[in-house]
């Protein structure tokens, strides 16, 4: 007989169907943020959006994976929206 998941397994499983509902990652722990971010990408779920959250958390450890993956936020280029010069 399998032993049944854990609570702590199925709340981050659970977080990883909802991550586009939730707003800030900051209280969990870093190991919790650790794992949900390896599943998060397992899953192909890591967007601009998550990736943004996962940043927002300043965790050492969390950076860290980020940083070491190579993992960038997209920087949008701002385009002037006046000329100074007459054409």
């Amino acid at each position: 007989m399998r032993t049944p998941p854990s609570l702590l397994s199925l709340t981050v499983d659970s977080a990883l169907l909802n991550l586009s509902n939730i707003s800030d990652l900051s209280p969990l722990p870093e190991h919790i943020l650790l794992d949900l971010f390896l599943k998060t990408l397992r899953a192909g779920k890591l967007n601009e959006k998550v990736l943004k959250l996962f940043i927002a958390t300043g965790k050492d450890e969390v950076l860290a994976l980020i940083r070491s993956l190579n993992i960038r936020p997209i920087v949008d280029p701002v385009l002037p929206t006046r000329c100074s010069e007459r054409f």
